[in-house]
């Protein structure tokens, strides 16, 4: 049997595709004696939003090779040509990105027209993308080949921002529904290797393989995705052969895996505890500062992560290799008040099935410090839309800092100002979002990532987030299977070269 590409080498050897970290499959699927093969793959999360690309379903059309956009994310997460070949800078508000020669899954062309429309819509989608929060563009055709993009500020990373798995380019059929501002279906209407042609609600789906891809003939002929919430059953799958690819193994059950198996990467994903920080009891600072002076992180990256986690350090973890350089303590945090039986509600979900017992843990350290608290676990998809309207006092989840935007100022944006359109604690908070707009606001690589740490600075001083871990996934890999895409941002898992 062939020795398998590993991840990191695959990034080196990988053509621009797939996210551009494709691994280097081998030779063209056509004449291969594996070309009629299908992958089978089970996912952690189940649509929430209907395959919206919009929310967070984004990233499961991204990770199935379904949806591209733009732009897309190197190895080492500077912007990268996907259905853009080239762009350029005209002046500090306006960029003009020129199209590659590509078509939708629809049979319809990629044309600068199709592409300014699918903008425009994500502009006007309700919530707003995260990767647009406190944006505004506007995006117009330009000729044959060229698409005009201008922003109502400037935006030194608009390259980056257009890589966000929200802003895949869908072709005009995906917009038919007659809520087109907030409508977008991507079944058919995609641009990538994988085509969706059955969604079975939250339980299932099938993709075939796009045979006219831009970026060449996929060598799997499909995916057969099955939603499997409990980790524990994604383990079982992968161990008893039902499946070649299983997302999110739980610590817990890595060592029932053959070592051959199992992947652990190191991710830009920290478990943090986001505290309501408008309404209950944590609207008052001090007892947010009580709760944080309660947690002892230690405890989850050797407990419950059983070393697969570092000690949450910030809202950027390891895996973000210049943020620990650059880090500076917390402004302005509040004094510790005293709970003194503060009744509190925590919730969390269990598709990552370490957050119960993240949860559990941080349950008795309130309990401890003189909290009362109440546990409620869900799965996500039945849990997000209570934790945007606040309804819960605190909530512990996983949150990848650069899936969004792969800029350091993107998640800051959507998670921790006023208009943020993930904000799970509520922050409204006037220094913060004057430091996170001075923040996007920086061109330089280097003066961007000093200004992200000022903000960090600030959204810490507020003790909206405690950072518990930042965390390596496991993912589990098939002795078979070959070219799986493994990468810190979590937006690739199958590419072209991925078979079996």
């Amino acid at each position: 049997m062939p020795r398998r590409i590993r991840p990191l080498l695959a990034l080196v050897l990988a053509p621009v595709l797939a996210g551009c970290f494709a691994s280097s499959g081998g030779s063209d699927a056509a004449g291969d004696a594996r070309d009629g093969s299908r992958l089978r793959v089970a996912l952690a999360f189940p649509p929430a939003e209907n395959l919206s690309p919009y929310g967070a379903d984004a990233t499961i059309l991204s990770r199935l090779g379904v949806t591209e956009g733009l732009t897309a994310l190197d190895a080492n997460g500077a912007a990268a040509p996907a259905l853009a070949a080239s762009w350029r800078q005209e002046n500090d508000r306006t960029w003009l990105f020129t199209l590659r020669e590509a078509t939708f899954q629809d049979g319809s062309a990629v044309t600068p027209a199709a592409v300014a429309a699918a903008l425009t819509h994500a502009t006007q989608a309700k919530p707003v993308p995260a990767a647009l929060s406190g944006v505004t563009l506007t995006a117009k055709a330009e000729g044959g080949k060229g698409v005009r993009i201008t922003t109502g500020a400037p935006d030194a990373v608009l390259p980056l921002r257009l890589s966000s798995p929200s802003l895949a380019i869908l072709s005009g059929k995906a917009y038919g529904n007659k809520d087109k501002q907030t409508k977008a279906d991507p079944v058919g209407h995609a641009t990538g290797p994988f085509e969706l042609t059955k969604v079975l609600g939250s339980t299932a789906a099938t993709l075939d393989r796009y045979d006219d891809y831009w970026g060449g003939r996929a060598q799997a002929a499909g995916i057969d995705v099955k939603f499997v919430a409990d980790g524990t059953a994604r383990a079982s799958a992968l161990r008893t052969d039902q499946v070649d690819l299983a997302e999110a193994i739980p610590v817990a059950q890595a060592a029932t895996l053959d070592k051959a198996t199992r992947e652990a990467t190191a991710t830009t994903r920290t478990t943090s505890l986001l505290l309501n920080t408008r309404k209950g009891p944590f609207k008052d600072a001090a007892l947010r500062a009580a709760a944080r002076q309660a947690v002892d992180t230690s405890a989850f990256a050797k407990g419950v992560y059983e070393g697969y986690a570092d000690a949450g350090a910030g809202i950027y973890g390891p895996a973000v290799t210049w943020a620990a350089g650059k880090r500076t303590e917390p402004v302005g945090r509040a004094k510790a008040g005293k709970p003194d039986k503060t009744r509190i509600n925590l919730a969390t979900y269990d598709n990552r099935p370490e957050l119960p017992e993240v949860a559990q843990v941080l349950k008795q350290q309130l309990e401890k410090a003189g909290f009362e608290v109440t546990l409620e676990v869900r799965e996500y998809s039945r849990l997000e839309s209570d934790a945007l309207d606040g309804k819960f006092d605190a909530f512990v989840g996983a949150r990848n800092s650069l899936v969004d935007t792969g800029d350091p100022v993107g998640v800051l944006a959507g998670d921790y100002t006023c208009d943020g359109s993930y904000n799970l604690a509520l922050l409204c908070d006037k220094d913060v979002d004057r430091a996170v707009a001075e923040a996007a606001e920086i061109a330089g690589t280097a003066e961007r990532q000093d200004a992200a740490m000022t903000a960090e600075a600030e959204i810490l001083g507020t003790d909206a987030v405690v950072p518990l871990v930042h965390q390596r996934i496991i993912t589990g890999v098939g002795t078979d299977v070959r070219g799986e895409l493994l990468d810190p941002y979590e937006r690739t898992l199958v590419g072209i070269g991925t078979r079996r």
